[in-house]
């Protein structure tokens, strides 16, 4: 007995002293809050072929084992966490990635695993390049299920991620997440998206929402269509370069309508210095003017593993680093958090979609096809998203309505498509489109708009149709 009562105090003496030296609360414990912060979600992507929608449907040929190495993985989140200790990622793997015996993917599984332990890292599933453009619903939800498992066995402890990283999802596979699985955050629309990558869904707010049951790019209405899976962007994109459809490539003299944070739409296309001064543009969009209007700021990001090997160490590492460096210099608050995360966050903070009420302003940088003489703003609500546009530079030069996408009306997905019927446009367009691509999406002054559509837009910003009376050069501020 006295032998029990000494190891007693022994071992309580030991975790009393081994821990009265950590804080009593460590900063990962601290709850945060949405508003009056800023936050940013990064996802590094494992794969092993380009294109990979599943085991079996593959897009690309091209075999890229010898691409993903654990040297440059570690390299990789070793550059994140330079002078970003406390930050955290998430982790996402094709279903292939989760597979492969091969040793260097052992390597990287194990890696990854240390890093959730070490970090807090997610690791999670990523269902392929768009998934509902290729696959039944059904089949989605089934490899949903079978890789969560997957990762809960790798992992170990219990383990199961807040997040899926989806691209695209539909509404049934939202809806599979939230009811059979108990998962309540996904990436499942990439903002403004249109003819990049084989497909496009444009016409989603580009902040975070509660999806419809009719379309994942529709915020729910109400009770009646609600989804209890908030929808996350993937890339956070310059408003300006966005407005247009597909690309003509990554370099300077082109354009491209997903640049913005995306290293490859930036740093690889542009080089360190141009490509990083568009990042610090995009970003500031959100996390200065954004964030006075928001009292929150979000940035988001993917970066696939496989750049490290296609474009250099050098480079990629270096713009990771340099990235996530000047973020944290200009601005020392913000949160580096996972996806399942910052969900986890915002739903904290809305039960619905009836209180949001996100508003943006950007002047273009001036790079590329960032005009610099453009001033654009967009309004995005429960009912509806709107975005004007005006050359700044021109004294009196009148406001234009680019694009009203109507939430309050009726929308359809897709039927189920096949590998080999795909089903490519998402798209979710019905008054008035940012790209102009048919003939109704023409740009048009408010006062153009039908009247129901004014008396819309004035319920919730009476102030636009005030603005007539303001100079021009008083309008940004």
């Amino acid at each position: 007995m006295k032998k029990i009562l000494l190891s007693f105090i022994i071992i309580s003496a030991y975790t009393f002293f081994s821990y009265s030296k950590e804080p009593a609360i460590s900063k990962a414990q601290v709850p945060l809050t949405l508003n009056g912060n800023r936050f940013v979600t990064l996802c590094i992507m494992i794969r092993t072929t380009p294109w990979e929608v599943s085991r079996d449907v593959k897009l690309h040929p091209r075999d890229e084992a010898d691409w993903h190495t654990l040297d440059e993985v570690r390299s990789l989140r070793e550059a994140f966490a330079k002078n970003n200790p406390d930050g955290r990622l998430t982790w996402g793997f094709t279903m292939n990635a989760l597979e492969d015996e091969r040793e260097n993917y052992q390597q990287i599984r194990q890696y990854v695993i240390e890093c959730q332990r070490k970090y807090g890292d997610e690791v999670t599933y990523f269902p392929g390049y768009f998934p509902a453009m290729y696959l039944p619903r059904e089949r989605v939800n089934r490899e949903i299920s079978e890789a969560l498992r997957i990762i809960t066995e790798l992992v170990g402890d219990g383990y199961r991620p807040q997040s899926i990283m989806g691209g695209f999802l539909s509404a049934d596979n939202l809806q599979y997440l939230a009811e059979k699985e108990n998962i309540h955050v996904a990436h499942a629309v990439i903002w403004s998206q249109h003819n990049i990558d084989g497909g496009g869904a444009d016409g989603s707010p580009s902040y975070p929402f509660y999806p419809s049951t009719e379309h994942f790019c529709k915020p729910a209405q109400g009770k009646s269509d609600f989804i209890d899976c908030v929808n996350l962007d993937g890339w956070t994109m310059d408003f300006i370069c966005a407005r247009r459809s597909g690309q003509t490539g990554h370099g300077i003299e082109g354009y491209n309508s997903r640049r913005g944070v995306g290293p490859i739409e930036t740093y690889k296309g542009w080089g360190l210095d141009l490509g990083h001064r568009e990042v610090m543009h995009t970003q500031s969009i959100h996390f200065d003017k954004g964030f006075e209007l928001n009292g929150f700021g979000w940035v988001t990001n993917i970066w696939e593993a496989q750049m490290v090997h296609e474009f250099g160490k050098d480079l990629i590492c270096d713009a990771m680093e340099m990235w996530v460096t000047d973020t944290k210099k200009r601005w020392s608050d913000t949160h580096f958090v996972t996806f399942g995360e910052f969900g986890t966050i915002w739903r904290n903070q809305y039960k619905s979609n009836d209180d949001w009420n996100y508003r943006f302003e950007e002047r273009g940088s001036g790079l590329g096809d960032s005009y610099n003489n453009l001033e654009i703003k967009w309004f995005m609500n429960k009912e509806f998203r709107l975005a004007l546009l005006r050359d700044w530079h021109k004294k009196g030069s009148p406001t234009y309505v680019i694009d009203f996408t109507r939430y309050d009306l009726k929308a359809q997905e897709p039927a189920d498509p096949s590998p080999d019927k795909p089903s490519k446009d998402w798209s979710l367009m019905n008054v008035l489109n940012q790209k102009g691509l048919r003939p109704q999406d023409t740009p048009r002054q408010l006062y153009e708009l039908k009247k129901d559509e004014q008396k819309l837009i004035g319920k919730y910003y009476p102030e636009l149709f005030q603005e007539d009376t303001i100079s021009a050069d008083q309008k940004f501020k």
